[in-house]
């Protein structure tokens, strides 16, 4: 069995897939390996420092025990600041150049640099029937609200949805360390990472999006090795939960009981953390689908991504979940019908589209609508298409858009949802 930063060279010589498993294959069962491997690649193992020296020795021989013993003194912070980077520098006199550059050193920087991931690691461990695995970082993602109406429903909260930089920060030992939602970490935002790095948030899991006044911008300061002007960047906060809930991946409060406790922990919180703004709308009344036609036009005027939505007693789940669903902006005229046409292929003898006109808040439209239509409303419609013409429907649609030949305005994506009378004319 090979030394591992013997195994570390070999796996860098070739990007196949399966070379790659069959390299982590032969090596796997070494006890050493396996503990590296868990230490780079789970990303809630960090050690608190950021400039890790090369070494020059060529020869010198730190023994693993050695370095586990002192890279768990990094771990657990027992080391910082000066006193860590002395530890280091001792570590690598120790060293010999091969074993330090392609083996501890990668481990402390977090990062193999021979195309090998955690998923990787854990498909072969699982074809060898391994009692290992090295731990997957796993958030909460939503669902397309779109997608499930039915979910949509009683008391929630809907918050703007921003268009920025999904970050998990997560306090421990007295240290804040900020994740992107896959895992990787952020080393570009030290104002943020100070600002959470209190004792009274220790051992809690805060989760947000960072944003700036630019998100071009942003986005090409997010991953620079050096240099990164990120001090207008700021931290806006819809979550937090305690570390050890989030290990387990489930929640022990409710939403309304997490929203309670971030509103109450904000009164500590830098300009540099906010809250994102919310709602408490109810969508089984008419108030609450008033307040919450609002919004989206809201999101639509000031440039949010969208909407989110959260029922107010379910819990955060580590993994995509319908405890909260996203909505896009959406946009809604009311046209004429002013054609009917028949659909092609499996839609032939149905309705296909609607070419709708007419004028709505100002603008003058003209356009085909042909989604949004169950198969049973296109065979009912074709069945009275001639009565069709002149009755005015509801459309949906993600934004307007004007042709630069064309003096009428159109939609980008638009979907039928409704007649809006019952008579030619006819507006309700």
């Amino acid at each position: 069995m090979s030394e591992p930063w013997e195994i570390i060279k070999i796996l860098e010589s070739d990007n196949s897939r399966l070379f790659k498993e069959k390299i982590i294959a032969e090596n796997l069962q070494s006890k050493q390996f396996q503990n590296g491997l868990k230490m780079c690649l789970d990303p809630l193992v960090t050690f608190g420092v950021k400039q890790i020296p090369l070494c020059e020795n060529k020869k010198g021989d730190l023994k693993w025990e050695d370095f586990q013993k002192n890279a768990d003194k990094l771990i657990n912070r027992t080391k910082t600041g000066h006193a860590a980077r002395d530890l280091i520098q001792d570590l690598v006199d120790q060293s010999h150049q091969d074993q330090w550059d392609n083996w501890y050193r990668r481990i402390l920087i977090k990062d193999l640099r021979c195309g090998v991931s955690e998923k990787t690691v854990n498909n072969v461990a699982k074809k060898l029937d391994l009692d290992f695995k090295v731990p997957v970082f796993k958030c909460m993602l939503a669902h397309d609200g779109a997608k499930h109406p039915k979910k949509i429903r009683g008391n929630c909260f809907v918050e703007y949805k921003y268009d920025g930089v999904r970050v998990i920060a997560i306090v421990k030992n007295g240290s804040t360390t900020l994740y992107s939602r896959n895992g990787k970490i952020f080393n570009n935002f030290p104002h943020i990472e100070s600002a959470l790095s209190k004792k009274s948030f220790n051992n809690y899991v805060f989760d947000g999006e960072v944003m700036s006044e630019d998100f071009q911008a942003l986005m090409k300061q997010v991953h620079r090795k050096s240099g990164a002007k990120t001090d207008d960047a700021f931290l806006a906060l819809f979550d937090c939960l305690p570390l050890n809930e989030f290990n387990v991946g489930k929640s022990k409060l409710k939403n309304f009981e997490r929203k309670n406790f971030l509103d109450d922990m904000s009164e500590q919180f830098e300009k540099c953390i906010r809250l994102v703004d919310y709602e408490t709308i109810n969508f089984d009344t008419e108030d609450g689908q008033s307040k919450f036609a609002k919004m989206n036009n809201e999101a639509l005027e000031k440039g949010y991504e969208g909407l989110m939505i959260k029922p107010m007693n379910d819990y955060y789940e580590c993994k995509r979940s319908h405890a909260w669903l996203k909505i896009k902006p959406f946009i809604e005229v009311s046209l004429k019908i002013d054609q009917v046409h028949e659909g092609t292929g499996r839609h032939s003898g149905k309705l296909g589209s609607f070419t709708v006109k007419g004028k709505d808040d100002g603008k003058y439209f003209s356009l085909n609508v042909g989604s949004g239509l169950s198969d049973q409303q296109r065979e009912e419609f074709w069945q009275h298409k001639d009565s069709l013409i002149g009755k005015i429907i509801e459309i949906r649609a993600d934004a307007i858009t004007k042709s630069i030949d064309s003096e009428s305005y159109s939609l980008r994506f638009p979907r039928f949802k409704t007649f809006r009378g019952f008579n030619i004319n006819e507006k309700i």
